[in-house]
């Protein structure tokens, strides 16, 4: 006996032994066979990584086990991957391994596929990327001629696994995931039953629209399979959505032209309870302890062909009478809910297909909600028409249904509306198409967003609706400290509701005070509250928005300036706002604006010309930043300004213009007869150089000077005022950092220059030397707080000096008339034998108000000219206008 049992178990070792070498030598032919099966079937490209045989795993059947399979589409969805699987397990008899690659084809018995993601996509030509059988050279179609696999599946498996579809052409997509799905039978058979489970999760969108989202499917379905008729008919089957049991029968034909389909189905349950099973639970939340009353009925048929032409006749229903619900956690219950709706096509044409709403009702606590009409050609172009009529408490949509909101809803909505139009209408803004109906209002409601800092309180918004236009009756709003009256018309706002329109209309604004900041930073009880920018990022006009505005506001509140009686029209498009005819009084004058804002690029810019009628100037260049940096020195002026500017550049974060980048340029009139030099720096240090001026008294009357700007840097173009007989020319530059760099050349009666001068001119005793005046050149470098003047009054008294004395020799030599006057006019212009200032170096075109006499600016205009180009290193054409 021992001998026996020793043998026995030698003998087992062996077979053992046997069946783990075994695969080791077949291996290379199933990998042959495989790959070889794939090339003549299927027209893709197929790889997998391995190919391992087992007559362990599924004894007494042997095993082949397909790793990292990929199967790629050939055009015309080259490169695209239409399936993937970790592992596919075929099981076999034994006998099938020892076949060779010429033999009858292997017989499969059971597959099991694990992690296989199948993406099936059909394209805007209607071409699809599953098609990828190759159609067979012979007509006999017998799998028992055909060299690879024939099936003979006892059972299937398919685990951990996921199917995605996309219709580009009607942008639909359908997604299983988490996918496990099992059967029993056998397909060898004519006639055969085939018992299948399936779990998974289930989401569906259909023109940009979730109709499902992650939704539990559990189905048990058992088939009979009549392989010779091509028909597959349900018996026991039941199914759940989430939680909404269905059962359904029928069958379902496989036919020449496509698929003949019979089904009924409805759920055996009655209660509303499962109407809300159906919600994807990230919204329904927890439902295991609502509480509901009433009932709920989903039933119906689909019957008829799936043709290229046509799709089966339906008649789904939906009903729920007199239900209710209420979250146990909740404060309000949804009650009196009558549900009536109809998803019907009796021709089997796809536009014919339409949904009757006859009742979708509802009341929370004594606000009733009432809604019908029909959505007709669902598949195309669809027609919508409604009715809405009821009342609702926003603040109770909160405590009756677990809805997560960005914010809390306040506001009593009241609507009596019908609308009737189609999606193209919508689409392309054919208003002539769109028909509405009615009225609707809005109180007490608050409204927030990212475009805004802080929220809009609402207290009324009337509206009428007529076909076309919808009509702003009143609408009344506070933000922050700023309140806004408005009227208008508004001709798209279900564009805007309904699609990616923008918001078009006219509108007439009105508000008594109007604050910027309140648009710009929160105030400090919404800062956290309401918060929805960035601390660094800068305020956008929204982009919805394509609108005319008419203002007309009492008081503008700007950073620390107050604009009175702001009048003017405002057109937003594009994240653009163009302002035009736009008026205030300001700094006891007026001011005028026209221009455009845009906030289209990651910073902020504008382009704006600016009239100012009238300025105070102390007000003016003290309060405004934009005129304190172009003429700091101008805030000590007492009188009125005009002028026109016009600068482009960007804006901050704070919406003020970015100096580094503005460039423009000026023209100003001043009309000031004072100033008020102690208080400035710059003419306190010019003053103690130039001891024949008190600039207190100069003769500003009629000042006019242009400007430009560019790169943090004003230019003046040369400008010329007087101080009694004494004539001064201006021009240089400064930075919006404060730096200087100006030249001013006075044409300086000699008379000014002191004793001995005087004295010499009463001993020449000639009525042209009775008249010299000399040119002196100052220049200012440093910065407005610092300033660094230097001048050449003492050389020029000096050359002066001894331009007299050379005078009165020639007098006494009697060298003539002519000689005194050349030795005259060079000490007018200011040359002398070794001046390095040019005689004529700049061209003067000028319609400047003159208060020189010819000769007199004609020579501070050569002067200045020189200094100008010896600043610049080389020459240039000073330009007065």
């Amino acid at each position: 006996m021992k001998k026996a049992f020793k043998i026995i178990g030698i003998t087992i070792l062996i077979i053992l032994a046997i069946l783990l070498a075994i695969p080791f030598v077949f291996q290379s032919q199933i990998e042959k066979i495989v790959q070889r099966y794939a090339d003549e079937n299927l027209n893709a490209k197929v790889s997998f990584s391995s190919v391992n045989l087992s007559f362990i795993r599924s004894f007494p059947n042997a095993q082949v086990d397909i790793n990292d399979l990929v199967i790629t589409n050939f055009k015309p969805f080259e490169g695209e991957t239409l399936a993937t699987s970790k592992s596919i397990s075929l099981a076999m008899p034994i006998k099938e391994v020892f076949k060779s690659s010429s033999d009858q084809p292997l017989t499969i018995n059971s597959i099991n596929l694990d992690e296989t993601l199948l993406t099936l996509k059909t394209n805007t030509l209607g071409d699809v990327n599953y098609d990828i059988l190759k159609e067979s050279e012979t007509k006999n179609n017998d799998s028992s001629d055909a060299q690879g696999f024939t099936f003979d599946v006892k059972d299937y498996s398919i685990n951990n696994s996921a199917i995605t579809y996309i219709d580009e052409s009607s942008n639909t997509s359908f997604f299983i995931t988490e996918l496990n799905h099992n059967g029993k039978g056998t397909f060898s058979g004519e006639l055969s039953e085939l018992d299948t489970k399936t779990e998974g999760k289930i989401s569906l969108n259909i023109d940009s629209t979730n109709y499902l989202d992650n939704n539990k499917l559990k189905l048990d379905a058992l088939i009979d399979l009549d392989l010779n008729k091509n028909k597959y008919t349900f018996k026991e089957n039941k199914g759940l959505i989430n939680q909404l049991p269905i059962t359904f029968n029928g069958f379902v034909q496989q036919i020449e032209n496509g698929q003949l389909i019979d089904i009924t189905f409805e759920n055996p349950g009655s209660t509303f309870k499962d109407f809300l099973a159906v919600i994807p639970k990230t919204y329904s939340k927890d439902l295991e302890n609502v509480e509901t009353t009433g009932d709920f009925k989903l039933n119906g048929m689909v019957k008829g062909e799936i043709t290229d032409n046509s799709i089966p006749n339906l008649d789904i229903k939906i009903n729920s009478n007199n239900a209710s619900f209420k979250y146990p956690d909740l404060a309000k219950r949804v009650e009196n809910i009558n549900i009536d709706v109809a998803i019907k096509n009796t021709t089997g044409n796809t536009d014919e297909t339409y949904v009757d709403i006859n009742a979708l009702n509802f009341k929370i606590d004594q606000d009733v909600f009432k809604a019908s009409g029909t959505l007709k050609n669902i598949t195309d172009n669809m027609l919508v028409n409604l009715d809405i009529d009821g009342v609702l408490n926003l603040s109770n949509l909160k405590q009756a249904y677990p809805i997560n909101l960005d914010q809390d809803l306040s506001g009593i909505l009241k609507t009596k509306l019908n609308t009737a139009f189609d999606m193209e209408a919508i689409e392309t803004n054919a208003y002539s198409r769109i028909k509405n109906s009615g009225t609707a209002s809005i109180t007490g409601f608050t409204y927030s967003s990212e475009d805004m800092v802080n929220p809009i309180q609402i207290s009324n918004a009337d509206m009428t609706f007529k076909p076309g236009t919808v009509s702003l009756n009143s609408f009344n709003a506070k933000t922050g400290s700023s309140d806004l009256a408005a009227t208008g018309s508004i001709n798209n706002l279900l564009g805007y509701l309904l699609s990616d329109k923008k918001l078009q209309g006219n509108f007439n604004v009105s508000s008594q005070q109007f604050l910027i900041s309140d648009f710009m930073e929160a105030d400090d009880k919404a800062k956290e509250k309401n918060k929805t920018t960035a601390d660094s990022e800068s305020l956008k006009i929204p982009d919805f928005l394509d609108c005319t505005i008419n203002t007309n506001a009492k008081t503008v509140v700007y950073d620390n300036l107050s604009l009175k009686n702001v009048v003017g029209k405002l057109v937003i498009k594009d994240q653009q706002a163009t302002l035009s005819n736009m008026t205030s009084d300001i700094f006891d004058g007026k001011m005028s604006i026209s221009g455009d804002v845009s906030t289209q690029g990651t910073k902020p810019s504008f382009n704006i010309n600016l009239g100012a009628d009238g300025f105070d100037i102390a007000q003016s260049f003290t309060d405004l930043d934009l005129l304190k940096n172009l003429a700091p020195i101008a805030k000590i002026l007492d009188g009125t300004l005009n002028t026109t500017i016009n600068l482009k550049g960007d804006l901050n974060e704070s919406f003020s213009p970015d100096l580094q980048t503005v460039s423009g340029d000026a023209f100003a009139e001043v009309l000031t007869r004072e100033l008020n030099a102690e208080n400035s720096k710059l003419l306190t240090a010019l003053e103690s150089n130039l001891n024949f001026i008190d600039f207190n008294q100069l003769d500003l009357k009629d000042l006019k000077t242009n400007l430009t700007f560019d790169n943090g840097k004003v230019n003046i173009k040369p400008f010329y005022i007087k101080y009694k007989d004494i004539d001064i020319g201006i021009a240089g530059s400064h930075g919006f950092d404060k730096s200087l760099d100006y030249n001013l050349v006075f044409n300086v009666p000699a008379k000014y220059l002191g004793s001995d001068v005087n004295r010499l001119i009463g001993k020449i005793n000639d009525p042209e030397v009775n008249k010299i005046s000399i040119p002196i050149s100052a220049n200012i470098a440093g910065s407005f707080t610092n300033p660094k003047v230097s001048t050449d009054l003492t050389s020029g008294v000096s050359k002066l000096m001894k331009q007299l004395v050379e005078i009165q020799k020639q007098k006494l030599l009697s060298q003539g008339e002519n000689t005194i006057k050349d030795i005259l006019s060079d000490v007018m212009t200011g040359n002398s034998g070794n001046s390095n200032t040019p005689k004529d170096s700049t061209v003067i075109k000028t319609d400047t108000t003159k208060t020189n006499t010819p000769n007199t600016e004609q020579t501070i205009k050569n002067i200045l000219g020189g200094l100008l180009n010896k600043n610049k290193q080389k020459k240039d054409t000073v330009n007065l206008k």
